[in-house]
């Protein structure tokens, strides 16, 4: 008993069991914080996806053809209903998580809404005392703050919420007219279970890390040395980073002990933190890619433009001597550059006559619509910038914000030039191609007005390497 009372009233034994505790507070409390951080990112990017998902949906709407939607229960057998149906339903297609995608306009009461269109009535036939969703239904909207907002802009719902068709998570667009009134709002639901099997996987990796860091913290507590309270404070900067959302930041620790593992099983986690993300952007972006395909497919002149383009881009990139991970982001930015046309009338796109000046305005929007669809979803602010600047001109005669010069940013001029190139070689609905030979002379006749000179030389050289080689094949 006198040995037992010795040896936990020695120094060593003291510090050793503060440091163990002290330890295991760190980690449940970096478990925590990365736990709710976790959590939050994959609750963000659900919302973010939403919105994005419903902002490009309500794009897609046609106003005038929605005003014909008879606001009665006979309005399901209109054309109109049934044509915007058909296009809701192809969203859902392509977005397989949706549960429900639907469009409500306000009544005179306060509040109170109505279903315009609805592709799943599941209810419908059912016994008279459950809801329904015909053209005119009226709906309670006081009870979601998001959606009330969704007439002024884009929202989503901040928690789960409960109504007549379930527990779901909801992202809302407004529909605009041609003048830019908002008529109606387009809402997309997913359905909670999936929701909480994202945070149900969060958990489970979240308690399994808690256990690694007790187990380990009992270890070295045992092991004591002048470094462990520095290598603490480590884990804990690391901490700090992951809570700052730099799920970049790793952490180095030299040796072969307990604490290294620990700093390995934390970098392992950031990762794939970091991983998960990407894989959503990566979603989001092969999302927008689908809706340039589905653009591109109703004009049998523009199939694949987006597509030709990217490769030019890439290639001029990295003639200019950019890196390889540069010219990818180039390339991609490329593929979206015409997203905005999404919300451009098709008559005004496919005409075959002479653009009118109205027309022109019209025209002229599609990089800054395009920036508007992608800006909720897109981090990389400079692909922004080179989308919304690929019709910037050197002389400062292009379009949205006239930028001249070395203002315009280079990638988006390296857009410019591939842009045109292969405008002038596809045929359009109002002239037929131009040879290459020809439209490498115009390329070179406004080399230094329209076009960046340097980008221009990047790109004959490009196409001289590439005529080489080919000869060189044959």
């Amino acid at each position: 008993m006198k040995r037992i009372r010795s040896i936990l009233g020695s120094f060593r034994t003291k510090v050793t069991i503060t440091l163990v505790l002290a330890l295991f507070l760190v980690m449940s409390l970096s478990d925590f914080l990365i736990y709710q951080f976790s959590l939050n990112m994959q609750f963000s990017q659900l919302r973010e996806k939403l919105m994005m998902i419903a902002q490009t949906a309500a794009l897609m709407i046609d106003t005038d053809l929605l005003s014909k939607v008879p606001l009665s229960r006979e309005g399901v057998n209109s054309e109109a209903y049934q044509a915007i149906v058909q296009k809701l339903k192809k969203i859902k297609e392509v977005n397989t998580p949706l549960k429900y995608i639907y469009i409500m306009t306000k009544t005179n009461q306060e509040g109170i809404w109505q279903f315009v269109v609805d592709p799943d009535p599941e209810n419908r036939g059912r016994k008279s005392n459950i809801v329904t969703s015909y053209p005119g239904d009226k709906y309670n909207a006081l009870r979601f703050p998001e959606m009330l907002k969704a007439f002024s802009g884009t929202s989503a719902d901040k928690k789960i919420e409960f109504d007549e068709w379930g527990v779901t998570l909801s992202g809302y667009a407004p529909i605009r007219d041609k003048y830019g009134e908002a008529v109606a709002i387009l809402g997309v639901d997913m359905e909670a279970k999936d929701v909480y099997q994202t945070q149900k996987e969060v958990h489970r990796r979240a308690m399994f890390v808690l256990l690694v860091g007790v187990l380990t913290s009992v270890v070295l507590g045992f092991t004591i040395s002048s470094r462990l309270a520095a290598r603490i404070e480590k884990l804990a900067k690391a901490t700090r980073h992951i809570a700052a959302e730099d799920l970049e930041y790793k952490v180095e620790m030299g040796g072969n002990d307990e604490i290294s593992e620990l700093a390995k099983s934390f970098n392992q986690m950031a990762s794939s933190l970091a991983d998960s993300r990407n894989k959503l952007h990566d979603y989001f972006y092969r999302v927008v890619q689908s809706l340039v395909r589905i653009l591109e497919a109703k004009d049998p002149y523009t199939q694949g433009h987006s597509e030709r383009i990217a490769e030019y881009a890439q290639k001029i990139a990295l003639h200019m001597g950019f890196s390889p991970e540069k010219a990818e982001t180039v390339r991609k930015a490329a593929e979206l550059h015409d997203i905005g046309k999404l919300a451009i009338n098709e008559n005004i796109l496919n005409k075959k006559g002479k653009l009118t000046d109205e027309e022109w305005k019209i025209i002229r929007e599609h990089p800054i619509l395009a920036e508007e669809v992608l800006k909720p979803v897109l981090l990389d602010e400079e692909m922004l910038v080179m989308i919304r600047s690929h019709h910037e001109r050197y002389d400062g005669e292009g379009y949205p914000d006239k930028i001249k010069g070395d203002n315009i940013n280079l990638f988006a001029q390296i857009i410019a030039v591939a842009d045109a190139y292969d405008a002038m070689i596809s045929p359009r609905a109002y002239r037929e191609p131009m040879s290459k030979e020809a439209a490498i002379s115009e390329l070179k006749v406004n080399s230094g007005t329209q076009f960046n000179t340097q980008v221009v030389k990047a790109f004959l050289k490009m196409m001289e390497e590439e005529y080489s080689a080919s000869q060189g094949k044959t």
